[in-house]
């Protein structure tokens, strides 16, 4: 934290200076603003993927959901002990697609069906969830229908983390010069004008706090950045394998 924070930033006080993980929390009353994420989210010591609503909580009852509080060092280490790997951000794009390479959504561009493709949140964010989706936190996996790939939960649950680097004048670049790529492997390095202290990676998907007024990230080409050590109770991760690494 020390080499990340602004210099003559005032430490964080020692009893929040342990493990623990993002939880979110509704608030009591509309907001002026939604600009301010630090309004809906909590710092809490001893959540972490086995105790994911709590330190006192477990996984019992949560088999068939996805995993959550998993920073991107975690995903790296499951890579590592799996043998996979994480997709980058034009291979996930593009699993997400499916065969709809031209439309907003994996199935189409019918947005009053959300509630029935995607687990996201329904009324006022982030004060009242009507749970038109059927679920206010983590669905579990498969509750909603696959992509044209028969992919599951490409869109709202949770967001995945890719390999690539956060950067916003990659892709901008490309285009500015007129030049066709293909299979980008996205950036060298982060660049985040908002966040100049962190190194971000790119996650895809959207989650369940996902809101049309908020930020509507189940579009398949939205994406955010995240730093590389943070957790929190909407992000997770899934892997790929490819031909060469199985005959590895």
């Amino acid at each position: 934290m020390k080499k990340r924070l602004p210099e003559g930033t005032e430490k964080p006080h020692d009893s929040i200076m342990q493990l623990g993980s993002l939880m979110f929390k509704k608030t009591k009353s509309s907001l002026p603003n939604l600009y301010d994420f630090s309004q809906w989210w909590q710092w809490s010591i001893g959540v972490n993927w086995k105790h994911p609503n709590g330190s006192e909580s477990t996984l019992k009852g949560k088999e068939n959901h996805p995993v959550v509080h998993i920073s991107f060092e975690d995903a790296q280490a499951y890579c590592k002990w799996a043998g996979h790997r994480l997709p980058t951000e034009a291979e996930w794009e593009y699993a997400a697609r499916g065969n709809k390479t031209r439309s907003t959504y994996f199935w189409g561009n019918d947005s009053a069906i959300l509630s029935k493709m995607v687990n996201s949140w329904e009324g006022e964010f982030p004060v009242n969830n009507t749970l038109e989706d059927g679920f206010e936190r983590t669905a579990p996996v498969k509750s909603y229908p696959p992509n044209d790939f028969g992919l599951y939960d490409m869109a709202g649950n949770l967001w995945e983390f890719t390999s690539d680097w956060y950067n916003v004048n990659y892709y901008n670049e490309f285009v500015a010069n007129k030049k066709v790529i293909t299979n980008p492997k996205g950036a060298d390095k982060a660049y985040n004008p908002n966040n100049p202290y962190l190194e971000e990676k790119v996650i895809k998907g959207g989650s369940f706090l996902c809101r049309d007024s908020y930020c509507a990230s189940y579009r398949v080409s939205a994406k955010m950045g995240t730093s590389l050590d943070s957790s929190a109770e909407h992000i997770g991760f899934r892997t790929i394998a490819t031909p060469d690494m199985l005959l590895d």
